[in-house]
């Protein structure tokens, strides 16, 4: 069992460099806030033959106490996204297997209320935008002349309750496209930027995503007002008891609706809505995923833990994982320095003990996806069927006994592999404030929900005794069998001793009982339920698994692979040079075989159906979806990373121990043929 390290040695991160990013990518979000409120403010008033007129209300507007208010009104709504933003976001991405898991998701209790601010900030955003516009969208309630009487009164604006009804909407849409879209994924960029060019060559494609995602939700909300605005608009009226002034054409009507002054500014205003939302996404996303550079080794006692061989075993705060291990990636190819630091051994002592720390994390980590794919490949080819206890003791023997004949005894007996990487609920579990407090929050799904993921809950670590993700075996297809308590024991009986208690007498086997009527009846019923639920089409189509899903799930969290794979090839490789102790040579029968191993079960997955199809492209939004393709990536990043240090050592390798069929298997990177 893994020691925890306390929160006052985890939470130095989280203080000295999370939130410090998080809060600078709020600042900026709110300085650029002015900006984009003139840009806006230019468009509303956009006038083509009197540019003189139209440049000095500009002026005059943005000067007057209204937009300013507006300001500050908006400035409280990016700070609410901000916090939003560190409360959602995770590096693992939620990967629903099925439409009614997808389903779940959107109307859990958490969702609901996640969409029930944004519906307030998109109104209040709505407001803001109408004041700003002024003329016929300025207020709600407006004078108007009775037909019959001539009095005047109060009458609805419905132009102003327009543009606020799309408010919500939109902050809904947000809000929904979040879960459906994964925007709540932060991904790290495979090409390393500093954070301006990087903001200068996505604002583009902000600016792109602002604008269509506007044209679109402009277009269904006018679609949902033509048949449903009545409802709001009968209620509001009643409610604040304004009159409907019956002069003016009702816009839940087609002539009402095709107004292009009313659609253009509608247009606009949800550019400017979700433009700035975007706007702080992207500044959090290049701010949080800024390399951090992590010592090697420390003269000071009290920064040991602080250093990288410390950190990169730590899994409660999944943030400095991902970030020790880019930083691994980045020391091994661009640092000597650093490099020569991890090749030095202990003073006193002369241990390798940084290196011992950085491979066997790596070899963890591989390992630990290798017993995931296995299990699944497992799973499949029984189609779901549960092995029999025989046959899955032979298949634990044959591998123990294949990982001592390759010299991987060490990676595949190690008790470390019995944790899993911790994603991404382990993220600032252990920080200061509490665990639910706004220190612990970031980058944590509710594992509490009945509709997360499985995959969620097994990369956390967090698994329930009679979950297929319990024991070492982490497929949703194959149910572990718990051990027997008592068994039956014939050499005693033969030896004629007695039992050493009454607890230890055997009970009669389960098969041999025979079922109740009424266990019988309930089993009869819920098969024939079952049954009849798996004809229906609506029920099929909700609980069909999705084709690409459980493939997706099982690689959501390869980017560290990646890192681990490059991190270690590319020190494997320069230790042909710059090992001048041999540290590396001790270890690098583990790690061939580790590599090689990993590769056979990813050449098998990918022999799997929908394994190999890459999915298809989408609309543009600000959604990542570089996880789709993340199993890709890491086979490409397993084969150059085999490929790196084969033709570092070339015929060097022959003289390294490993078994037989891996030999056969590098001699063909050895040859170029893979």
């Amino acid at each position: 069992m893994i020691k925890m390290f306390s929160p006052k040695q985890n939470c130095w991160f989280i203080r000295k460099v999370v939130m410090w990013r998080a809060v600078a990518s709020i600042a900026w979000s709110v300085l650029l806030l002015p900006v984009t409120t003139a840009v806006f403010v230019l468009l509303s008033r956009f006038r083509l033959f009197h540019p003189i007129q139209w440049i000095s209300e500009c002026i005059h507007l943005l000067t007057a106490s209204s937009t300013i208010f507006s300001l500050v009104l908006l400035c409280g709504v990016v700070l609410i996204t901000g916090l939003f933003n560190l409360e959602f976001y995770t590096l693992v991405p939620s990967i629903p297997c099925s439409r009614m898991a997808l389903l779940g998701t959107v109307l859990h209790p958490r969702q609901c209320v996640h969409s029930l601010v944004y519906c307030s900030m998109g109104m209040l955003m709505m407001w803001c935008a109408s004041v700003t516009i002024g003329g016929r969208y300025s207020t709600l309630g407006i004078p108007c002349r009775q037909s019959e009487s001539g009095e005047v009164v109060a009458c609805l604006n419905e132009y102003h309750l327009f543009l606020l009804l799309a408010g919500a909407f939109m902050g809904y849409s947000h809000s929904f496209l979040g879960v459906v879209q994964n925007m709540y994924y932060v991904s790290f960029q495979p090409i390393q930027q500093y954070k301006y060019p990087r903001f200068k060559g996505c604002l583009s494609m902000v600016v792109k995503c602002s604008v269509i995602q506007s044209l679109y939700s402009a277009r269904n909300f006018a679609a949902l007002y033509f048949f449903f605005g009545y409802v709001p608009k009968t209620w509001i009226s009643s409610t604040l008891h304004l009159q409907i002034d019956s002069s003016v054409q009702p816009l839940d009507s087609l002539t009402g609706l095709l107004d292009f002054s009313l659609l253009y500014h509608l247009s606009i205003s949800g550019s400017f809505l979700y433009f700035t939302w975007y706007l702080t996404v992207l500044l959090f996303r290049i701010y949080v995923t800024e390399a951090y550079s992590f010592p090697v080794q420390s003269t000071f006692t009290e920064d040991a833990e602080q250093c990288l061989p410390k950190v990169l075993p730590w899994t409660n705060s999944l943030v400095m994982k991902f970030l020790a291990l880019q930083d691994l990636a980045l020391l091994s190819q661009h640092s000597l320095s650093r490099r020569l630091e991890v090749f030095s051994l202990s003073q006193p002592g002369g241990h390798p003990h940084n290196w011992n720390a950085i491979s066997g994390e790596c070899l963890s980590l591989l390992s630990e996806l290798t017993q995931r794919l296995v299990a699944h490949q497992d799973a499949v080819a029984s189609n779901g069927r549960v092995k029999s206890q025989s046959a899955s003791s032979d298949t634990r023997s044959a591998s123990s006994s294949s990982s001592v004949v390759s010299g991987t005894e060490d990676i595949t007996e190690s008790p470390r592999l019995s944790v899993p990487l911790r994603t991404p609920g382990s993220v600032f579990r252990s920080s200061v404030g509490g665990v639910h407090s706004a220190l612990t929050a970031p980058f944590t799904p509710d594992l509490d929900s009945p509709f997360s993921s499985p995959a969620i809950r097994r990369l956390v670590g967090q698994q329930e005794p009679r979950s297929p993700w319990f024991g070492t075996v982490q497929s949703p297809h194959v149910m572990r069998r718990g051990p027997k308590l008592w068994s039956a024991s014939t050499e005693s009986q033969s030896n004629s001793s007695p039992p050493a208690s009454p607890a230890t007498v055997p009970s009669p086997p389960a098969a041999d009982q025979k079922p109740s009527f009424l266990a019988q009846w309930l089993q009869n019923r819920r098969e024939q339920v079952k049954s009849f639920l798996a004809k229906r089409v609506l029920i099929v189509f909700l609980f069909n698994k999705l084709p690409e899903a459980s493939s997706q799930a099982l690689f959501a969290d390869s980017q560290a692979h990646i890192w681990a794979l490059q991190g270690l090839s590319h020190l494997v490789a320069a230790s042909f040079s710059e090992d001048q102790f041999g540290v590396v040579q001790t270890t690098l029968p583990s790690i061939l075989s580790c590599l090689v191993v990993l590769l056979e079960a990813v050449d098998r997955h990918f022999k799997l159906p929908h394994a190999s199809s890459k999915p298809g492209r989408t609309i543009c939004s600000m959604g990542d979806s570089t996880y789709k393709t993340l199993r890709f990536a890491l086979r490409a990043a397993l084969k150059t990373a085999i490929y790196k240090i084969t033709t570092s050592f070339g015929e060097h390798l022959n003289a390294v121990n490993i078994s037989t069929e891996h030999r056969k298997r590098l001699q063909q990177f050895l040859e170029f043929k893979e």
